[in-house]
């Protein structure tokens, strides 16, 4: 199967699992995920203090369901995981349709639709359903069983490092904790992983790039306390990938500081691609990129979004599911990701070392001996760029710089800066990453 179909199977088999911010189905969804590229899980036990946060106990779900008036169930959790409130609390009895009423969750304005409630850090427990549902709920004793426990666990994170020749690092960041919603769940991990399953064939990396997956919020916070130190020394560069399945415009959210390597590399990457973008400044309601550029670690973390949370009707719904994404966007985000890191691992920083004036190219192999009106478009080409090299590698502007000055391809510019480097005509220039 080609990719596209390949990513709409792994989604299918991920999409009943009932995940949360920790529990067995976030260990299913790695397991899964690993198939793509080898996941190194991390057990953070309940307890564990993460800066002003603490790991909470492991929630274990085994069902949950409403049987009605008749005998028949009228709500269960595992034909739609979005119908038990996420880590509800146990509840075994029997209740009036007023009293099970003051447990219920819907969306007046939005009648077909199950709304997502979570119940995280104080114990509760309700069901959620379309209002059309509510609404039909006969009078009667019902029979309620939410058979969960909280426990003594673990929060898991998980992790795939990709070694480069730098020891630099390019950060893509995810999150495996949202039930069955398309959109805002499945589309950035998958995304994320067939990324890493990408990258991890290149031939060769320049910069080491470690994918994440883990809940959000508590997972990112929880990540950092493990990670924290040495994310602030080796991350050049970084990006959060989320809601990134619909047939929408692609929006870049910058990075705090707006102005980082992460943020010119994706403006440029994104330029390149034959449509149009969106750019957003960073907003602190966003999602972990909020904690990558918390103050304590004001990390270079954009994020990459097509069809962003909360702005589209469906979100936080059932009716993110997988008829409302487009496998083609999906895989468009794919590419576009790609296309952002192949630009990160191209950009570097030369200095020409024959700077005053014009170094002879002719003598090293680097212009073509036949000029005119009749030379060849690509030997022009490369000539001009080789030209714009020569001026403009003073060891402090980088590839983008010089691409976006001259108009230039990156790549023609990363091959023609690599043959320089070969013939002894330029130096790189190592860090500094901006």
């Amino acid at each position: 199967m080609d990719e596209r179909q390949e990513l709409e199977a792994y989604f299918d088999r991920l999409w009943p699992i009932m995940r949360s911010i920790t529990g067995e189905g976030v260990r299913e969804t790695h397991d899964i995920l690993s198939e793509l590229i080898p996941l190194d899980r991390t057990e953070v036990p309940s307890g564990t203090q993460a800066f002003d946060w603490t790991v909470p106990k492991e929630w274990v779900f085994r069902d949950a369901y409403v049987i009605g008036p008749d005998g028949n169930r009228v709500l269960d959790a595992r034909e739609n995981t979005l119908h038990v409130v996420n880590y509800a609390a146990p509840f075994r009895g029997r209740l009036s349709r007023a009293e099970l009423d003051e447990r219920l969750y819907s969306l007046p304005g939005m009648p077909d639709a199950i709304p997502y409630v979570t119940s995280y850090y104080r114990e509760n427990w309700g069901f959620c359903l379309s209002q059309n549902q509510r609404d039909a709920l006969p009078d009667g004793d019902y029979d309620v069983v939410i058979d969960t426990d909280f426990i003594d666990g673990s929060l898991t994170f998980s992790e795939a490092v990709l070694p480069g020749k730098s020891d630099r690092e390019v950060l893509i960041s995810t999150y495996t904790c949202h039930p069955s919603m398309a959109n805002n769940e499945l589309s950035g991990p998958l995304v994320s992983a067939f990324l890493a399953r990408r990258i991890a064939q290149w031939p060769e990396r320049n910069f080491t790039y470690r994918f994440v997956f883990a809940p959000e919020t508590i997972g990112a916070i929880t990540y950092l306390s493990q990670r924290g130190d040495h994310l602030k020394k080796s991350v050049a560069a970084g990006y959060v990938v989320t809601c990134v399945g619909l047939p929408t415009v692609p929006t870049y959210q910058l990075s705090q500081r707006a102005d980082t390597l992460a943020d010119r590399a994706a403006r440029y990457a994104l330029a390149q691609l034959d449509e149009p973008f969106e750019v957003r400044d960073f907003h602190p309601t966003g999602s972990d990129e909020r904690q990558y550029c918390s103050p304590g670690f004001d990390l270079p973390v954009g994020s990459y979004i097509r069809g962003r949370y909360g702005q589209y009707d469906e979100y936080h719904t059932s009716l993110d599911n997988k008829d409302l994404i487009d496998f083609s966007a999906l895989n468009a985000s794919l590419n576009a990701m790609e296309a952002i890191c192949r630009t990160l691992d191209r950009n570097h920083r030369y200095r020409n070392d024959a700077p005053f004036g014009e170094p002879n190219l002719g003598k090293r192999g680097l212009y073509p001996t036949t000029g005119g009106k009749r030379a060849n478009m690509d030997h022009r080409q490369r000539a001009h760029a080789t030209l714009w090299l020569c001026n403009q590698c003073d060891g402090r502007r980088d590839l983008i710089d010089i691409a976006e000055r001259s108009g230039m391809p990156l790549p023609l510019l990363y091959d023609i800066a690599e043959q320089c480097v070969s013939r002894g005509l330029f130096s790189r220039v190592e860090g500094g990453d901006r």
